[in-house]
């Protein structure tokens, strides 16, 4: 299994999977013409993307879809909430009730805590590795974490630092309780307390995602793990504008 990042903030997120079989993106926040770049620089055509899983309907992670499905023709995976606000941008659907098997990629999901009409995180595997992706939360359920614990590599939020969103002047106190909240998302210290709880002797990546550009620091977060978790996972920190290396597990 091959992974990058290859946008990922507040203004828009596009992940890429590809197994022998299959290429896939997680979400397409970004516009069809930044998608398209991206893939092509990594040796990939954007004709041959077989599958799109839509973690929910907010525009930073479904901006680029309408124009993508049109033009190269990928299966979209989504729950009904989110087929109901989506019935018009795509054709070629599949609803997600439970485990998905695409040939040789296997897809399985659980209830994220966000402010849409629903949202989901995933589990990806393919060969007995397993690529967990979770951003848009404010908290994960106890009844998910022995599901999504010592896999191969996650893709884990970590949105704000506390002190600098409650200090940000721009955003309201509402739009900061918003953040903070259940269906909010995670901060730097929570993202550390459930990486602690799920990483693994299988855990070889980490890679911190949904950074606000105002409220966090690619340097704050780095820091917030440094030194916690087991030294020989590699961590890195996705950026809005740039795509992660093709990292394989």
């Amino acid at each position: 299994m091959k992974i990058s990042v290859l946008a990922s903030g507040s203004k828009g997120n596009c992940t890429y999977i590809e197994t022998n079989c299959t290429k896939t993106l997680i979400d397409i926040g970004m516009s069809n013409l930044y998608i398209e770049k991206k893939l092509i620089s990594l040796g990939i055509d954007p004709d041959d993307i077989n599958n799109i899983f839509i973690t929910h309907t907010h525009v930073d992670h479904i901006a680029g879809l309408k124009v993508f499905v049109k033009k190269h023709h990928p299966t979209v995976f989504l729950t009904q909430l989110m087929y109901n606000e989506l019935k018009d941008v795509i054709t070629d659907y599949v609803i997600i009730e439970d485990k998905i098997v695409t040939a040789d990629l296997t897809v399985d999901f659980f209830k994220t805590s966000h402010d849409a009409s629903d949202s989901v995180g995933y589990i990806f595997k393919s060969d007995d590795k397993e690529f967990v992706y979770v951003t848009d939360t404010g908290y994960i359920n106890i009844k998910n974490i022995k599901k999504i614990t010592n896999k191969d590599f996650y893709t884990f939020e970590s949105n704000h630092d506390i002190e600098l969103l409650m200090n940000n002047p721009n955003y309201p106190y509402q739009t900061k309780q918003r953040i903070l909240g259940d269906k909010g998302h995670l901060s730097n210290i929570q993202c550390l307390d459930y990486l602690r709880k799920i990483v693994g002797n299988k855990t070889k990546y980490i890679v911190l995602a949904h950074l606000s550009e105002q409220n966090n620091q690619p340097s704050l977060a780095l820091e917030n793990l440094q030194g916690k978790l087991n030294d020989n996972i590699k961590i890195m920190v996705a950026k809005q504008n740039e795509n992660t290396e093709l990292i394989e597990i």
